[in-house]
């Protein structure tokens, strides 16, 4: 081996950094002032209770600094214990933090402060678990992403109650987004009553004209029942791909902002009350190949659902369906396949238009396949096969009401998603 080869081998090689073990507060904010690239600093196992951890430095790519628990699962922060992330290239990694105080607006952060965000910067294996019912009337969140190109994966977020949503993506004010949001579990969340219990906001509606280019793949979604917003997607350029839905009473909603991918999701509803599927708002989005089965939700928790729109409508209202693809998805036994034309306000009065149904397969055979509460000339339909009740409109060409025996996809395993070292 050359010279060159063996200089190519040592500039490539991880480097290996120091450890640190922190046995409370003090030790750890000395370990974390200390650390360099490379370094990891490993958390006792024990009851972390009351402590803000303010988890900054700066790692790079190939040496990124890690605050870790020595036993993954057993570092467990509660009361009003926080966590703020801030600087680039830094790893949680194990942590669980357990019943939360309520008065608490916001568990976890990417970002140390406003000036301070975080980039590159990953959570995960960690968990946020409350049996508690929350009580009075405080917002909280638990977790904040702010920055740019952040990942947060197989964690485990369960039973978030009260208002405020459960994970926000934020944009705008150097948030430049492109987050990977993957192999997470969330699991059940009381229903709230009002707006306000979403499990995933991404944007909001002063800056969904912004692109997030998130991606939120491969997640478990398991009774989050908080709103008629399972996830709320409040920005441009998203993609949603193969997360798994079971026994969701509401829906994922491109609420604002255009130009999403909704792809490979499966959204299970054992006939569980409320249970929903997709809903359409905006311009330029994409449906595709999702498998929606046995959903009882109507109106907007409809499985598929196309919204009405305002005129000269503002940012926080409706948005007209413009351009929408919706193909290859197929629909099982849903009480109320396809909505089109939905309204809860007045002046509402601009149905989709430029859209099309292509390639789609419904076996609904109990259930009116198409409720059409507008004028649907402006919708195209090609190459779908449906079977119910009845159609429910009147088309000429572009549907077979033909049984198109539905092969189920195979929906993500309960065991693929959420921390390796606790199933809560």
């Amino acid at each position: 081996m050359n010279w060159k080869v063996i200089a190519l081998l040592i500039i490539a090689r991880p480097v290996l950094g120091a450890h640190f073990s922190a046995n409370d507060e003090n030790s750890m904010k000395s370990a974390i002032s200390s650390a360099q690239p490379g370094d990891n600093i490993i958390l006792a196992e024990g009851d972390w209770k009351d402590v803000n951890v303010v988890f900054i430095g700066e790692g790079t790519k190939t040496a990124p600094i890690t605050l870790r628990a020595r036993t993954p699962g057993k570092t467990v922060f509660t009361g009003s214990s926080t966590l703020r992330i801030g600087g680039s290239y830094l790893i949680v990694d194990g942590l669980q933090f357990q019943n939360p105080d309520t008065a608490i607006s916001d568990l976890i952060q990417f970002r140390k402060d406003s000036k301070q965000l975080a980039n590159h910067c990953r959570l995960t294996n960690c968990a946020v678990f409350s049996p508690q019912v929350a009580v009075g009337s405080n917002e909280s969140r638990w977790v904040g992403v702010y920055g740019a190109d952040n990942r947060v994966d197989h964690c485990n977020f369960t039973g978030k109650s009260g208002k405020g949503t459960t994970f926000v993506v934020w944009l705008g004010d150097g948030n430049e987004g492109k987050h990977q949001i993957d192999h997470n579990y969330f699991g059940p969340r009381e229903v709230l009553g009002s707006n306000g219990g979403e499990t995933i906001r991404i944007g909001d509606s002063k800056t969904s004209h912004l692109d997030a280019n998130c991606v939120v793949e491969q997640n478990m979604f398991e009774k989050c029942n908080g709103e008629a917003e399972c996830i709320s997607n409040k920005s441009c350029g998203n993609i949603y791909r193969e997360n798994t839905f079971v026994e969701v009473s509401g829906t994922l909603t491109l609420r604002h902002g255009n130009r999403c991918l909704v792809e490979n999701n499966v959204f299970l509803g054992n006939e569980a009350k409320g249970t929903g599927g997709i809903r359409i708002i905006g311009e330029d989005h994409v449906v595709r190949g999702n498998y929606l089965e046995r959903l009882t939700g109507d109106g907007a928790r409809s499985a598929i659902c196309l919204m009405m729109g305002i005129p000269n409508s503002p940012a926080n209202r409706y948005f007209q369906v413009q351009r929408a693809t919706i193909e290859n998805n197929m629909l099982v036994d849903c009480k109320h396949p396809i909505l089109i034309g939905l309204s809860d306000a007045k002046d509402a009065s601009l149905a989709p238009v430029e859209s099309v149904f292509k390639g789609n397969q419904a076996s609904c055979p109990k259930y009116t396949i198409v409720e059409a509460l507008c004028n649907i000339d402006g919708v195209a339909w090609k190459e779908n096969r449906f079977v119910g009740k009845s159609l429910g409109i009147d088309v000429n060409s572009g549907i077979k009401t033909t049984d198109p025996k539905i092969t189920p996809l195979k929906p993500i395993a309960r065991n693929q998603v959420g921390t390796t070292w606790n199933d809560h």
